[in-house]
């Protein structure tokens, strides 16, 4: 398995996964990532500063992807992005990988990680659960994906500032 970021080629192979989950657990509604205009657009979008995407890939083959990305209109909170593998893929560490690249990264630039799931996918609760993430009661304003419901947040690393300003 190799983990890398992605790159413009990849950009239909991970449309095409994310869209097979979508169907798979009846997401092709609006407020959900099946009407993001960007969908196809991954390589460009998270090129900017404070937010990146990662493919796996096996056998030469995309199998899943997760980016991380800042929050509109919540200082100090990144977003869990697209996190989706294909079913082959699922229990296999793929997504684990995937996660600590993503938080990895988040860490020392943001304070919290925040997310936003469907009700029905289990395993992926379960997944974020496991990972530290904490299930909220509402979701937190700016994420435009207005057809999930359930919602995630994970405290981080403090950031370096904060670790200045503590004396550490």
């Amino acid at each position: 398995m190799l983990i890398r970021e992605i790159e413009a080629r990849d950009n239909a192979q991970i449309e095409k996964i994310i869209r097979a989950c979508l169907l798979e657990y009846d997401g092709a509604r609006p407020g959900t990532a099946w009407y993001d205009p960007n969908l196809g657009r991954f390589s460009e979008l998270y090129g900017e500063e404070g937010a990146r995407y990662w493919v796996a890939e096996e056998d030469g083959r995309v199998v899943g992807g997760c980016g991380v990305g800042p929050l509109p209109g919540n200082p100090g909170v990144c977003e869990l992005q697209k996190m989706y593998c294909l079913p082959k893929a699922r229990g296999t560490g793929i997504a684990a990988e995937l996660l600590k690249r993503c938080l990895r990264y988040a860490e020392g630039r943001y304070t919290s990680c925040y997310l936003e799931t469907f009700g029905n996918m289990i395993p992926a609760q379960r997944f974020y659960e496991k990972n530290g993430f904490e299930k909220l009661s509402a979701p937190l304003p700016g994420t435009g994906h207005f057809g999930c419901d359930v919602w995630y947040l994970k405290k981080l690393k403090k950031t370096e500032e904060e670790n200045a300003d503590a004396g550490i």
